[in-house]
């Protein structure tokens, strides 16, 4: 597709971009063009003037909240019907998120796009010295065309030849001078620029830019810049085929979803509606401002980004409309609030009366709380599955007190930020913003618990109306009615572990035992112990042992009835006040802090799944991690583990799997680092875990901690025997053959997986991490194999299933039959 198209960026934030880049689209539009404005990033100020100044609506290219996939497909869906697209940049060029060597900067959306750039530079406090700053932004990167530049809020004619001719040695042309103008500056407030929807002078200071921009840039050679991007392959996004996978009726018969508007919230990403409609949806757009009852046949809501901080006490005056939804809540209709939406369900805003459906107070504050964000549902909900994970952002200066639920309802989100956000069945209600776009399976439930409600809420309000409540007595959402498509398991998530999948009949890859024979000496050992049954068991001759085998003071070693004993002592060991789970990993840590009384806060693993120690809040006074993580497979590398010691606090490193990993490479257990506590397992790679035997390393005082809360005789007499067999020289030398065994029978299961498609994680444990998508679970299951489901572990959601390392007539079997379970499920 032949589509002209230019990306207006700067060399950092503050040199004019959204005023340059909305007055061209304004005077592009007005010399005859049918234009259509993007902007870089998740900003939805911009985007509001980009569709006063266009005519059509503004759409965001992020790849953090929708994938860097979906930008092309974004791209040529916003621009369809025009004949040149104009994209605004996001803060300088090259600058994304940090720590990502620029991901998601306008430079990477202008790479992917392959469109070519218009620097605008702020030349008010230089002159000759602007030549050297483009300069370094043509040669920084080449990959990216800087193909002109545009000169703002230039002082006198003078300054502007001086730069002028500087810029000559560059060949970057200049393309308009533009003078000081403070008549076409946007207002701005706490938040940035004041929304479009907002200025009741919008339309007038957008005329005045239109004129301004026209006479001072040269257009025509910014369309024949535009005109010089190459042509795009690929397909335009639709919201239909993107919904499809993830839905299987869209009645004939349409639910309106009514969606919060006017001044007080303006941001919605236009996709959103799209994907709505789509999914059978009616949108009907109301003002809290204003509207006293919602649209007719309401069966959902939908609340999302603005500020209701500025509108408080106007829309706390509108009470009808606040008692109506507050009962639409309680009633149980779907209800998606963001950020705005959320401040608008709190009992009050700054001191203000809201809806009063969510137990929490807001308020504004002097800190700005700004960043991308990568969340994990703990516990499913209106719009994910448990571990569903989702990319989004948070832009707010308002606080929520409670921050998370406290009772009756459940957290919506977990992050490297910590818990956040009310949900329910039928309610989610947070600071984050997605972008439905890149999570189209949120689009999809929410559409399905709307379509689940059985009628509007006309007919639900009848008896709340009866019983009015004051807002601050309305039952919770989480107890309200709750639709048949949403459910929610009576089993705690994080208990399912993988001797649940394999049931007999069904081939096992589910549980991460080795799967050939027992040494001899390991079995002699085992029966040995029957002739000290008769007594009660001393665990003192195997901690000697583990103390021997890895060069440690006895008083540094703990025996336990395997790890998960040992996670359930850690726990209650001391009074925990900041506890931080790394995830995804094993779920036993998680589930014994919070039976110990502790709330853990769960720290997402970054990119690739790798551990980034400085995304675990300095207050966390205990760290658990596993080493390689169980189900990723990741062996995390010691100086990371290292990077993760802080005064006063404890990390815990699960080793359970380290005994498969040849050499033990990043192994802490002979470390003896101060604060540091290793575990280790033996049921894994030895294959007993009816015999639960396991040990803790670390220093002497954690230790004494460890062993005050553990029961007498909890490490039974052939747990001691087969920690004191698994630890001597034969076990060592044994424990290296099928680290490498294990190693080459996983590469089959891999090299399979790569011959089908099947992305996967590298893995340096007796396990394999993969995205087989939704559904293969089950059907695998049906087919007579049990793999590991993955969405109990945080972080991550039903697409992945994680495969024990078998032997290779066993995988190449399994890989038979995922190809055949794979073509069934392709359309």
């Amino acid at each position: 597709m032949n589509l002209p198209r230019l990306v207006v960026a700067a060399p950092a934030s503050g040199h004019g971009k959204t005023t340059i880049a909305t007055g061209l689209m304004a005077a592009l539009s007005r010399s005859g063009h049918r234009v259509s404005g993007h902007k870089v990033g998740p900003d939805y100020i911009d985007p509001g003037y980009h569709e006063l100044a266009t005519g059509l609506p503004g759409r965001n290219l992020d790849p953090h909240l929708a994938g860097e996939e979906r930008l092309l497909p974004l791209l040529l869906h916003g621009a369809a019907g025009s004949d040149l697209a104009v994209v605004e940049g996001v803060m300088g060029l090259h600058d994304g998120m940090l720590g990502t060597d620029g991901y998601a900067s306008t430079a990477h959306v202008a790479r992917v796009t392959h469109s070519p750039v218009v620097l605008v530079v702020d030349v008010s406090s230089a002159s000759r010295s602007i030549a050297a700053l483009v300069h370094g932004m043509v040669t920084f990167d080449t990959s990216v065309r800087v193909a002109g530049v545009i000169l703002n809020k230039v002082g006198s004619t003078r300054h502007a030849d001086e730069v002028v001719r500087a810029l000559e040695g560059t060949g970057v042309p200049v393309l308009g001078i533009v003078h000081r103008d403070d008549g076409v500056v946007a207002p701005s407030r706490h938040l940035g620029l004041v929304p479009a929807e907002e200025r009741d002078d919008a339309k007038a200071a957008l005329d005045r830019l239109a004129a301004r921009v026209a006479k001072a840039v040269d257009l025509e050679e910014v369309v024949r810049i535009a005109q010089s991007a190459p042509p795009l392959t690929g397909e335009a996004w639709d919201p239909v085929a993107e919904t499809a996978p993830h839905t299987t009726d869209v009645p004939a018969q349409r639910r309106v979803v009514a969606v919060a508007g006017g001044r007080s919230f303006t941001f919605r990403y236009a996709e959103t509606a799209e994907l709505l409609d789509a999914l059978g949806c009616d949108v009907r757009v109301f003002d809290p401002l204003h509207d006293e009852t919602l649209p007719e046949g309401t069966s959902g809501l939908y609340l999302g980004g603005g500020f209701p901080e500025v509108h408080a006490a106007t829309i706390s005056a509108n009470e009808p409309l606040r008692h109506a939804i507050a009962d639409a809540v309680a009633a149980g209709v779907p209800t998606v609030a963001e950020c705005a939406g959320l401040l608008y369900l709190c009992r009050t805003l700054d001191g203000a009366p809201m809806v009063g459906a969510l137990p929490a107070d807001a308020a504004m504050t002097p800190r700005l709380t700004l960043g991308y964000r990568t969340a994990v549902a703990p516990e499913e909900h209106l719009l994910a599955p448990t571990g569903g994970r989702v990319t989004g952002h948070e832009f707010h200066r308002t606080h929520v007190t409670p921050a998370h639920p406290e009772a009756g309802l459940t957290v919506a989100w977990t992050s490297a930020h910590g818990p956040a956000g009310f949900a329910s069945p039928t309610l989610h209600a947070s600071y984050l913003h997605t972008h439905w776009a890149g999570h189209p399976r949120m689009a999809a439930r929410f559409a399905a618990a709307v379509r689940a409600l059985p009628c509007g809420v006309e007919a639900l309000a009848g008896p709340v109306e009866t019983t009015r409540q004051r807002p601050s007595e309305r039952r919770h959402p989480a107890t309200a009615r709750r639709g048949p498509e949403v459910s929610t398991s009576a089993v705690d998530p994080l208990r399912h572990h993988g001797d649940v999948e394999a049931t007999d009949g069904l081939v096992d890859l589910a549980v991460n035992v080795h799967d050939g024979p027992r040494p001899a000496w390991l079995d002699d050992a085992l029966r040995g112990a029957l002739d000290h049954v008769g007594r009660y068991p001393d665990a003192r001759e195997a901690e000697a042992a583990v103390a021997h085998r890895h060069t440690r003071p006895v008083e540094e070693v703990l025996a336990t009835a395997g790890a998960a004993e040992a996670f359930t002592l850690l726990a209650r060991a001391r009074p925990w006040q900041h506890p931080v789970v790394v995830h995804p990993q094993f779920t036993e840590p998680d589930v014994a802090l919070r039976q110990a009384g502790h709330t853990p806060r769960h720290v997402l693993l970054g990119h690739d799944f790798a551990l980034e120690p400085d995304a675990v809040p300095d207050a966390a006074d205990i760290v658990v991690v596993g080493n390689p993580t169980n189900p990723t497979g990741v062996l995390h590398p010691a100086w990371a583990l290292r990077a993760l010691v802080r005064p006063g606090r404890v990390v815990v490193v699960d080793e359970a799997f380290m005994d498969a990993v040849p050499g033990e490479s990043a192994s802490l257990a002979d470390a003896r680092l101060p604060g540091v506590l290793v575990l280790r397992s033996l049921t894994k790679l030895w294959s007993i875990p009816g015999v639960r035997a396991g040990y803790v390393l670390g220093d002497a005082d954690l230790v004494a901690d460890l062993r005050a809360q553990q029961p007498p005789w909890s490490v039974s007499a052939h747990a001691t025997a087969a920690i004191v067999a698994c630890t001597s020289d034969d076990a060592r030398a044994e424990a290296a053959r099928r680290a490498s065994q294990v190693a080459q029978h996983r590469a089959v299961l891999t090299d399979g997986l790569d011959a089908l498609g099947v992305r996967h994680l590298p893995s340096a444990a007796p396990f394999v991490l993969a995205e087989v998508g939704t559904g293969v679970h089950g059907a695998l299951r049906s087919a007579g194999w049990a793999v590991r489901r993955a969405d109990t572990f945080p972080g991550l959601d039903d697409r992945w299933v994680r495969l024990a390392v078998r032997a290779p007539d066993v995988a190449r079997r399994f890989l038979a039959a995922l190809e055949v379970v794979l073509q069934e499920a392709r359309p």
